[in-house]
């Protein structure tokens, strides 16, 4: 017990000041407190009657007995301890603190129960805080069933082969060797092969070892390309493969939903076995073909990437290429519209129908007399103008002749030019004085007709004649080509007669 503090009394004294300490008691009480409560503090670190504090779950397929008590532990410190266990249906609920030095624990954590060693005995749960990346468990929260994981006990490895586990390993071994062993059947062998029919099965795999060189080269060409192209690729790879599989265990109740949907698939695959089997029979030839398309492949991957070298400045350029042509997108959109050519092209599709008739109708009438005509032109009309008469007055082929005619008419026809009124004052004037006869005319007495010409006429081409005869049952292209040089084409005698005066 404390003391009241004392009084000086004493005669003169003028210090008035209270004097105390501490009891004996109180100061025992003090040392108590400092040297127990305080190592229990700083081991512990934990401070008592505030709760848990950090508390998670972790379902576990199995819990292997761990009891409370027994430490949680990352990287092998420890950082908190299992405060219980429960049942959660089939599976097993484990409760367990974290101190703050093991804090955050991520959302895909995983936790495994291990055994300690041979001297701590009992089990320890081995707690791995996940990637950073992922979000901070909550307190209360629950690491699932597929992020969570228990050591193989010994019991487990001898009650997996009982007795009826031996019997169907031993029945599938010996099964296993007559198949190695067992000649097919002449209806076995039907449908095989002809490489292994009346093979045993050990036959049958001795006889394929002889592919196993190449493809252990094929298979080590692809095992060196899973390394990739540079240091690293494999190792990002399976980082990228388990995030995959974080996400996958993440959705077990979709996983669920595969695995029904994957049985659905393998069954109908099984209703299709007769089927399977003649794709399997047929795709060693198909291999080989395809084989041979990936060497050809490989041969245009070298010019592919030539032609993708000298295209990028192409690329470059596509952007500013989409960017002009928007506004042409712009007007080409109402261009194409109903009210223009969306229109144009109604109309076109109902008048499609009239213009195949009449081109049908063309094709049964009108091209045909059109090729007539060009046969005609081409073996009858053109070689005519190609030739040359050869009279003495030779200005070269007719068609050209034709055209001279024309310029002469032009100028015969004109009222002054250089050569005056000549060719209309020539039949009309002169002092020569000429007949001919006319049979058919009707204002002389003889049957003659008279004029006055400049010049005696020298001669008369061509000469005259009778038509030819009409045949318009013949064809114009199977006629002869009409010879220009004939007699009727030389210079023959005058039609008209000069009179002496």
């Amino acid at each position: 017990m404390g003391r009241l503090p004392e009084r000086d009394t004493r005669v003169g004294a003028t210090d008035s000041r209270i004097k105390w300490r501490p009891s004996n008691a109180t100061i025992a009480l003090i040392f108590v407190l400092v040297f127990t409560v305080g190592p229990y503090l700083a081991f512990t670190k934990h401070i008592p009657f505030t709760g848990h504090g950090y508390t998670l779950n972790a379902t576990f397929s199995n819990g292997v007995k761990i009891a409370t008590r027994s430490p949680v532990r990352i990287a092998g410190v420890a950082v908190g301890e299992v405060i219980g266990v429960s049942r959660d249906g089939d599976n097993t609920k484990v409760t367990f603190t974290v101190e703050g030095d093991g804090r955050p624990i991520h959302a895909d954590a995983f936790a495994e129960i291990r055994p300690r060693i041979f001297l701590e005995g009992n089990f320890f749960v081995d707690l791995r805080p996940g990637s950073p990346s992922s979000p901070e468990l909550e307190s209360g929260g629950t690491i699932p069933v597929s992020h969570t994981s228990t050591a193989l006990q010994l019991d487990q490895i001898l009650t997996s082969l009982q007795s009826p586990v031996r019997a169907d390993l031993s029945r599938a071994l010996e099964a296993f060797g007559t198949a190695l062993t067992h000649k097919p059947t002449p209806a076995e062998d039907a449908t095989q092969l002809p490489e292994v029919k009346g093979r045993s099965g050990a036959e049958g795999l001795n006889g394929a070892l002889k592919y196993g060189g190449d493809a252990g080269r094929y298979s080590a060409q692809v095992t060196n390309a899973f390394l990739g192209t540079s240091p690293g690729d494999l190792s990002r790879l399976v980082a990228g493969a388990g995030r995959t599989f974080g996400a996958l265990a993440r959705r077990e109740g979709d996983l669920q939903s595969l695995i029904v949907n994957f049985d659905t698939f393998t069954g109908a695959l099984a209703a299709q076995s007769q089927n399977l089997s003649t794709t399997v029979r047929r795709l060693a030839p198909t291999l080989e073909v395809g084989r041979r398309a990936l060497v050809n492949l490989n041969r245009t991957l070298p010019p592919l990437r030539a032609w993708a070298i000298e295209f990028r400045p192409a690329v470059a350029e596509l952007p500013a290429l989409i960017s002009a042509a928007d506004p042409w997108l712009a007007q080409a959109r109402p261009l194409l519209s109903g009210r223009e050519a969306g229109g144009v092209a109604k109309l076109l599709e109902e008048s499609t129908p009239y213009l195949t008739g009449a081109t049908q109708a063309g094709m049964a009438s009108t091209i045909p007399q059109i090729n007539r005509l060009s046969l005609c032109t081409s073996k009858v009309f053109v070689p005519v103008g190609n030739e040359t008469v050869h009279d003495g007055f030779e200005t070269g082929p007719n068609y050209r002749e034709f055209f001279y005619y024309l310029a002469d008419f032009a100028g015969a026809g004109q009222n002054f030019d250089g050569n005056g009124p000549y060719l209309r004052a020539q039949p009309g004037g002169g002092s020569t004085l000429v007949r001919i006869d006319n049979p058919s005319g009707n204002l002389s007495t003889d049957k003659q007709d008279w004029a006055h010409v400049v010049e005696a006429p020298t001669g008369v081409q061509p000469q005259l004649g009778g038509a030819p005869p009409k045949k318009p049952e013949v064809r114009c292209a199977t006629q002869p080509v009409p010879d220009v040089n004939g007699p009727l084409g030389q210079v023959g005698p005058p039609q008209l007669t000069a009179v002496s005066p």
